[in-house]
C-alpha cells in the first residue's frame, strides 16, 4: 500500500515541509534510507544522514533546524521517535489484517469462535474451546481443549496451548511457545528412579501479556502458574510451574524461573538470570545478567552477580576481586 507524506502527517498530527504527495510504500532506517521509503531522525548523532538519505519522507522534530539543502520531503512532529513508532503500529496491524480459515485445519464442532478471525493451515483446535473476537491464529497452531482465549490476541506459527489454559485479551504468543506443559514434578521411589508427580492445574495470561519466541510457562501442580497484565517476557525463558508474574514485570531471554516463586509488578529482570523455587521476589526489583538469585528479594532492590548481592556492592568487590591475582603476587613476593 502506498501512503502519500500528506496523509502521513495527518495521521500523526504532523506538518508537511516539502511535496505532500510524495508517497511511499515501505519504513526504512535514514542511513538505508531508498526511494519510496519512510525514515525518521530522532538522534542527532545521525542528523549528518538527512542531507543524503535517498528516503522520500523522513520525520523529524519540531525543532530540528537544517545546515544545508534537504532534497526530501520532512514531516514535522513533535516527538519523532514517538510518531515514527506510532507508525510501526499501523505497519504492524496492517501485515496482521489477515481474515478468514485456511484449509487443512481440525475445528471441534464444540468451538466458539468469535467473528473476524483469522486461523491458518494446520492448527488444531480442541473441544469446547472459547476464541474471542479478532483474533489471528497463524499456521500449525495446537489450541488443546478447554482453553479460553481473549480478544484480538495474536498467534504466531507453531504456537503451542495445551488443555484448560487460559489466555486475557491482546496477548501475542510467538513461534514456538509452549503454554502448559507439564510442570517438573517428580517424586523420589526409593530406590534409583522417580515417579512422576502429575501436574493437573493450568496457566493463566492475563490482558496485554507478550511471550517471545520458544519461551515455555508450565502448567502448575494444582491451581494456576499465573502471568500477570502487561508482563514481557523474551525469546528462550523457563518459567516453571505454580509460579506468578506480577503486572508490567519484563524479562529478558534465557532466563529460569524455578517452581513456585512469586515475582512482583514492576520488576526488570536481566538475561540469563537463574531464579530458585520458592522465593518471594518483591515489587520494582531489578536483576542484572547472569545473577543467580537464591533468597528472598525485598521491594526496591538492585542485584547483580551469584550468589546476587547489592549491585553497588558486586561491583565495588569486583574492583578487588579483578587485583587479586596481583595481590596474591605482592604477598608471595613479601615471603
Amino acid at each position: 500500500m502506498e501512503f502519500s507524506a500528506q496523509q502521513i502527517a495527518n495521521l500523526l498530527n504532523g506538518r508537511v515541509e516539502g511535496d505532500p504527495e510524495a508517497v511511499v510504500n515501505n519504513l526504512s532506517k535514514i542511513e538505508e534510507g531508498l526511494p519510496g521509503t519512510l525514515s525518521f531522525l530522532a538522534n542527532p548523532q545521525y542528523t549528518h544522514y538527512i542531507y543524503g538519505t535517498q528516503s522520500s519522507i523522513v520525520i523529524v522534530n519540531n525543532d530540528f533546524i537544517p545546515e544545508k539543502g534537504i532534497g526530501t520531503t520532512l514531516i514535522r512532529v513533535p516527538d519523532a521517535y514517538k510518531a515514527f513508532a506510532q507508525l510501526l503500529e499501523v505497519y504492524n496491524e496492517i501485515q496482521h489484517s489477515k481474515n478468514g480459515i485456511e484449509s487443512p485445519v481440525h475445528i471441534a464442532e464444540s468451538a466458539n469462535i468469535g467473528e473476524d478471525h483469522f486461523i491458518g493451515a494446520f492448527t488444531y483446535i480442541g473441544n469446547h474451546v472459547k476464541i474471542g473476537k479478532g483474533v489471528k491464529i497463524y499456521p500449525q497452531v495446537y489450541i488443546g481443549d478447554n482453553v479460553v482465549i481473549g480478544d484480538n490476541c495474536l498467534l504466531f506459527p507453531g504456537v503451542k496451548i495445551y488443555a484448560n489454559c487460559t489466555l486475557g485479551n491482546h496477548v501475542t504468543l510467538h513461534s514456538g511457545v509452549v503454554i502448559g506443559g507439564d510442570g517438573f514434578g517428580f517424586a523420589p521411589n526409593g530406590g534409583e528412579t522417580f515417579n512422576k508427580v502429575a501436574q493437573i492445574g493450568n496457566v493463566i495470561l492475563e490482558d496485554h501479556v507478550e511471550v517471545g519466541a520458544n519461551t515455555t510457562i508450565d502448567r502448575a501442580t494444582l491451581g494456576s502458574t499465573i502471568i500477570r497484565k502487561g508482563v514481557k517476557l523474551d525469546n528462550l525463558i523457563q518459567i516453571a510451574h505454580n509460579v506468578e508474574i506480577g503486572q508490567n514485570t519484563v524479562i529478558a531471554a534465557q532466563t529460569g524461573v524455578a517452581g513456585s516463586t512469586k515475582i512482583g509488578k514492576n520488576c526488570m529482570i536481566g538475561g540469563q538470570v537463574g531464579i530458585i523455587g520458592h522465593l518471594k521476589i518483591g515489587d520494582n526489583v531489578k536483576i542484572a545478567a547472569q545473577s543467580g538469585i537464591g533468597s528472598d528479594v525485598p521491594d526496591g532492590a538492585i542485584l547483580q552477580g551469584s550468589p546476587a548481592l547489592d549491585a553497588g556492592a558486586f561491583k565495588k568487590s569486583y574492583v578487588f576481586f579483578r587485583k587479586l591475582p596481583q595481590v596474591i603476587r605482592d604477598l608471595q613476593s613479601k615471603k
